[in-house]
């Protein structure tokens, strides 16, 4: 039996994002939602939890039923609250008086550390925020789970035990997840819906198998265009002969047949719809400068340490080469971020490099860090291309609406872009900078998959050579060439990643 169904729903807002959408939502199910940047996965979760009125249609709940949202960021009244008040806050009075001990179960079951469950969100990594906004959802235990990017700043190891938490739920709870995340969705989904602006498609699959069969019915129906097409033109060919020999011969028949063959061809051009192409939230190019080098950075046992001196890992003598596409693995706090770090700061500055970390002095760096702090909240995307670039205001209006940004947002503060924006506008700066070597610090966080797959080809196009961290698996393994993990405190070079991302998902 339906838990939720929604009939011929429609959203508006400036222009159509979803219509005539028809999903029902039933005990047990497990849906990922599909859709670009902007295309209306939130607002139609909002709307199926009742804090959104559709434009059209109607959304029906199952009388008594409970429903847990987790939005994508930390509400400012829950900010100043502890891991462990604002989980229990979610509780009604008479629960949280008889049923306390909730709260304590949902944290174990996230390993939240006893040092961290009274430390206020705001003071919390993104991960752990994340995590709370889940727990805050699921303490209440309720029939349907509204999850909206979850995985969006979680490391592997927190993916891997979201994903275990959500497969070991009641088999009646439903979830329903909006997610750029396409290992994640393979692995706690088995419907798929791809929210489109005319016609959404949902399949009984989850996101691999689904994907497949969406791209097997794009292509008949503009197989099916195309011939709709080609059949129009004939009978315009045909009704203009007639027309011709109509005219010479003074027939009145020959002109009626003119009149119906054109009558029929438009009738096909009217019906004739393309098919689906999505509409695109920005191009991602990258760009390169080129290098003669064959090696490009040299790592001769350097240390890699805390601020404070403590040793995290050392690096044995290592090379980054011509089209080597490095992965670096390991687990948060291990010393990734730190590397690129000390590997930036030697390209950058080769005077203030050690003997230990060495880069050839033709590289031109592109530098992408998770938070995108090189790119300032109070800046413009208007201001940074000009700023950094020598472009006349023309060009970097085009440059940034095909990058997605939106004539009426280039002008406004960087910080008031869209989590998507910000990255694409990263990916342009990128592009500008024109490197011939990449440290990309999870350049995939906040980007659709329509922006992932479109970075992967560039890379792959490219022959881009880079070390990156990441901790999106499909991206890591469409891109990485060459593997590094640190393992008790040395960097090893690995075949694949695979053994990693299994130990991830091991409990403990």
């Amino acid at each position: 039996m339906a838990s939720i169904t929604l009939h011929n729903l429609a959203v508006t807002l400036g222009e159509p994002l979803f219509s005539n959408l028809n999903f029902s939502l039933g005990a047990g199910d497990r849906v990922g939602i599909v859709a670009a940047n902007g295309r209306g996965k939130s607002t139609l979760l909002n709307c199926i939890a009742g804090r959104l009125e559709p434009t059209a249609g109607d959304v029906t709940r199952a009388r008594g039923l409970t429903i847990g949202y987790v939005e994508q960021n930390v509400a400012p009244a829950l900010a100043g609250m502890s891991f462990h008040a604002a989980v229990g806050a979610a509780l009604t009075g008479d629960q949280a008086d008889s049923e306390g001990w909730r709260v304590d179960v949902m944290l174990d079951s996230f390993d939240v550390p006893e040092a961290l469950r009274q430390r206020p969100l705001a003071q919390l990594s993104g991960g752990w925020q994340r995590l709370a906004l889940v727990a805050r959802a699921a303490v209440t235990e309720p029939d349907v789970l509204l999850l909206d990017e979850p995985t969006n700043h979680l490391d592997l190891f927190k993916i891997a035990l979201l994903e275990n938490w959500l497969n070991g739920l009641p088999r009646d709870t439903a979830v329903l997840v909006a997610s750029h995340d396409r290992a994640f969705l393979e692995e706690t989904t088995n419907r798929t819906l791809f929210l489109r602006a005319e016609q959404s498609q949902q399949f009984q699959l989850a996101y691999n198998r689904a994907t497949a069969a969406l791209d097997t019915i794009d292509a008949s129906e503009q197989q099916r265009y195309e011939k709709d097409l080609k059949t129009a033109q004939q009978l315009r060919r045909q009704a203009a002969k007639l027309n011709n020999l109509g005219v010479n011969s003074g027939s009145d028949l020959l002109t009626v047949k003119t009149r119906q063959l054109k009558q029929r061809a438009e009738r096909i051009e009217d019906a004739a719809g393309p098919g689906h192409r999505e509409r695109s939230a920005g191009a991602i190019r990258l760009a390169s400068s080129g290098s003669q080098a064959k090696i490009r950075v040299t790592l001769d046992d350097a240390a890699v340490t805390t601020p404070d001196g403590t040793l995290l890992f050392k690096t044995g003598k290592l090379w980054i080469r011509q089209g080597d596409r490095i992965v670096l693995l390991g687990p948060n706090g291990a010393g990734k971020t730190r590397l690129m770090e000390m590997i930036r700061r030697a390209v950058e500055t080769p005077a203030d490099g050690t003997a230990a970390v060495r880069a050839t002095p033709s590289l031109k760096l592109g530098y992408s860090d998770q938070a995108l702090a090189h790119l300032p909240d109070g800046d413009t995307p208007m201001a940074t291309l000009t700023r950094l670039f020598a472009l006349g205001e023309p060009k970097a209006r085009s440059l940034l609406a095909g990058a997605g940004i939106r004539v009426d947002m280039q002008g406004r503060p960087t910080g008031r872009l869209s989590g998507g924006q910000k990255a694409r506008l990263a990916m342009l700066v990128l592009n500008l900078t024109a490197p011939n070597f990449h440290l990309l610090d999870e350049p995939t966080n906040h980007l659709d998959i329509e922006g992932q797959e479109a970075l992967e080809g560039e890379l792959l196009a490219e022959e881009a050579s880079c070390l990156l961290v990441s901790h999106d698996r499909s991206f890591v393994r469409a891109v990485g060439n060459r593997f590094w993990q640190i393992v008790r405190k040395r960097l090893v070079e690995v075949d694949d990643p695979e053994a990693f991302f299994t130990a991830a998902r091991l409990p403990g």
